[in-house]
């Protein structure tokens, strides 16, 4: 994976988890389809903060100058889609996220979670 991609999704993950997302997970689909490089997922307990982590992701990546193509499912907040064209992002409150398991669909690729997390001191 490119490094620019991957200090993004960096950029990513850290949004997230500073608006408390959880379960989160990143895939490296790259060799699986055309669609994305990689799809990170995270959970959310209400609409309202699934929309404080995309507003947060949305904030973090246009600092970056890189922008959505398209966001799907923001008024609702149940599952929030967010295609950047190298990655898509899925918050998901946990239902709807159990419901459509999109870890089962793409569960051959590689988890690619930790290594975009800053190492933890000691």
């Amino acid at each position: 994976m490119d490094a620019e991609i991957f200090s993004r999704l960096q950029k990513v993950v850290a949004a997230m988890e500073a608006k408390k997302a959880y379960h989160l997970l990143a895939l490296d689909v790259s060799g699986k389809t055309s669609i994305a490089d990689a799809f990170v997922l995270c959970s959310v307990a209400s609409s309202r903060q699934a929309q404080a982590v995309a507003d947060e992701v949305d904030r973090v990546l246009a600092q970056a100058g890189v922008h959505a193509l398209s966001v799907e499912g923001y008024l609702h907040g149940t599952w929030i889609l967010m295609d950047y064209g190298d990655f898509v992002l899925h918050i998901f409150q946990e239902d709807r996220r159990e419901y459509y398991g999109l870890e089962r669909l793409w569960g051959d690729a590689p988890d690619i979670t930790a290594a975009l997390r800053p190492p933890q001191s000691l």
